[in-house]
C-alpha cells in the first residue's frame, strides 16, 4: 500500500503546483491597463509632433483656394484656382491637369453671397407662424 501512495504522490501534488503558478488576476489587469495608457500616451505624442510638422511645412507655401469649377465632360472639369492675387483656369482630368489661361485676381467676378428665400420656405414660416398663434 505504500508504494501505491508513493507512485500516486507527484500526480496529487502537481496540480497544487500548478494553480501556485498562475499570477493574480488583479496584477494582470494592472499590467494590461498600464500597457494600454503607455500606448495611448505614445499615439497622442506621436499625433502633436506630426500636427507640428504639418504647420511648420506650410508657413512657405502659397495660400490656394478653388474660387469655383465646372463640369465640361463627364470625367472633365475646368476650375477656377486663386494663388494670392492671380487666378488660374485649370483643365483637370482623370490623371492630368492642364494650366489653360491667367487671369488677374481683380478680373474674375464674385459671386455675392445673398441666398434668396425660395417659395418652399416663405410658406413652411407662415405655416408654423399660423401654428403658434392657434395654440
Amino acid at each position: 500500500m505504500p508504494k501505491r501512495i508513493a507512485l500516486a504522490l507527484p500526480f496529487l501534488i502537481a496540480p497544487i503546483g500548478a494553480y501556485a503558478s498562475v499570477p493574480d488576476a488583479g496584477s494582470s489587469v494592472l499590467s494590461m491597463v498600464i500597457g494600454l495608457a503607455v500606448v495611448l500616451a505614445t499615439l497622442y505624442g506621436l499625433l502633436l509632433a506630426l500636427k507640428r510638422l504639418q504647420a511648420r511645412s506650410g508657413n512657405g507655401q502659397a495660400q490656394l483656394s478653388v474660387i469655383g469649377g465646372a463640369a465640361v465632360g463627364p470625367r472633365e472639369r475646368v476650375v477656377l484656382v486663386e494663388v494670392g492675387d492671380t487666378v488660374l483656369v485649370l483643365g483637370v482630368a482623370p490623371g492630368r491637369v492642364s494650366a489653360l489661361h491667367t487671369l488677374n485676381s481683380e478680373d474674375v467676378p464674385r459671386a455675392t453671397a445673398t441666398p434668396l428665400e425660395s417659395d418652399f420656405q416663405r410658406k413652411l414660416a407662415t405655416l408654423l407662424k399660423r401654428g403658434r398663434h392657434e395654440a
